[in-house]
């Protein structure tokens, strides 16, 4: 309980929002990278306690959203082939695909297993020889490590019956792409605690000197949450550019060596689709050549599936910060949890998800235009 009782202090919470109060003199818009973060504004009110000059911006760093259609079409088709044991995390289940999901695919007789960890997927496949066992490998940086170090071990195991649907994305060059786009409003970051654990601080030191764009790293307790936006919003005030690590509990800035180590062995940088985004260049990582044989979607070969998204989602705007999830014309109504439109309404770090959970009503799009 430490954890929880020091970082949601009110007391602390609101010193700093007087702080940020007493600093900030013009409008600043502020994007928050990871929806772990957007969860947290949003069910503490933060956004709605910071004075009305701060906008946050919610981004696209829930890894869940990210996951193209494509993907989650080939995870589908390779979960319904016989023989197949299918596993992933739980929050990838209910992720809508072209007309169905993995429960669906499970209600229908696939052998579809929630897991907590790549290794347990490894153990189904020593068990289980005469199946193929498939592991869904999503996620940003954070979860990398683990996926990386289970293809190794099936490597050095001869788990031939293993195979892994890579589908990782890289936080930096959304980042890159967010500040190149001609839309962009983003004046500051406040980057994912988690991803530079691993990662570390250095990465992002370029984006700062090339954009002179503030990131600060935070972690994800209301306390967090506020002492990132004050720093970005004194530099902001200042009119400088640096990165500042607000997280030291957490991240250093060489982060955790022996896991970029093992993300280099068996992970090499490639381009990578982002659902409702489009193509990231060099944004995501695939298997090297040394560990193809690995690559699920190569062994059962779903390379030429293809799809389209529903054009009632706007799920890219809000992952791209151009929308609010309480401005698209579906949500709350087309668009619910039991009937999602897109991974952001269903994912325990999408945005649009926080806001049906903790009751973002709806906007009329032509009123507030009136307004």
């Amino acid at each position: 309980m430490k954890y929880l009782e020091e970082f949601r202090d009110p007391d602390l919470a609101q010193r700093l929002l007087d702080d940020i109060r007493r600093t900030v003199t013009k409008p600043w818009a502020i994007m928050e990278v990871c929806g772990g973060q957007t969860h947290s504004i949003i069910r503490n009110g933060i956004d709605q306690l910071l004075p009305a000059e701060v906008e946050l911006i919610h981004g696209p760093g829930c890894p869940v959203c990210v996951t193209p259609l494509e993907i989650i079409d080939k995870a589908l088709a390779i979960a319904a082939q016989p023989g197949v044991i299918f596993c992933s995390f739980g929050d990838m289940l209910r992720v809508p695909g072209s007309d169905k999901d993995l429960f669906r695919i499970k209600s229908e007789g696939g052998d579809v297993r929630i897991v907590y960890s790549p290794l347990d997927a490894l153990q189904l496949a020593r068990k289980n020889p005469d199946r193929q066992v498939v592991f869904f490998g999503i996620g940003f940086e954070t979860t990398a490590p683990a996926n990386a170090m289970a293809v190794a071990q099936a490597k050095r195991l001869g788990l031939d019956n293993f195979s892994m649907l890579v589908s990782h994305v890289l936080v930096p060059p959304a980042i890159e792409a967010i500040l190149t786009s001609p839309s962009n409003r983003v004046q500051s970051f406040l980057a994912a605690g988690h991803v530079c654990s691993v990662m570390g601080t250095w990465q992002y030191v370029p984006l700062v000197e090339r954009f002179h764009t503030p990131i600060v790293v935070t972690g994800f307790e209301p306390l967090d949450v506020l002492e990132g936006i004050r720093r970005a919003v004194h530099q902001l005030e200042a009119g400088d550019a640096r990165l500042e690590n607000a997280y030291e509990r957490a991240v250093t800035f060489e982060g955790n060596v022996p896991a970029q180590r093992i993300l280099e062995e068996v992970f090499e940088v490639t381009d990578r689709t982002w659902r409702g985004i489009g193509m990231i260049p060099q944004s995501g990582w695939k298997l090297r050549p040394d560990y193809e044989q690995f690559d699920a979607e190569n062994r059962f070969d779903v390379s030429g599936i293809h799809t389209q998204e529903s054009p009632l989602c706007r799920s890219g705007e809000v992952l791209q910060g151009l929308l609010k999830p309480n401005q698209c014309p579906a949500f709350g109504k087309q668009c619910t949890p039991q009937t999602p439109l897109g991974a952001t309404m269903v994912s325990s770090e999408g945005a649009c998800a926080a806001y049906y959970r903790y009751g973002r009503a709806a906007i009329n799009l032509t009123e507030s235009a009136r307004a």
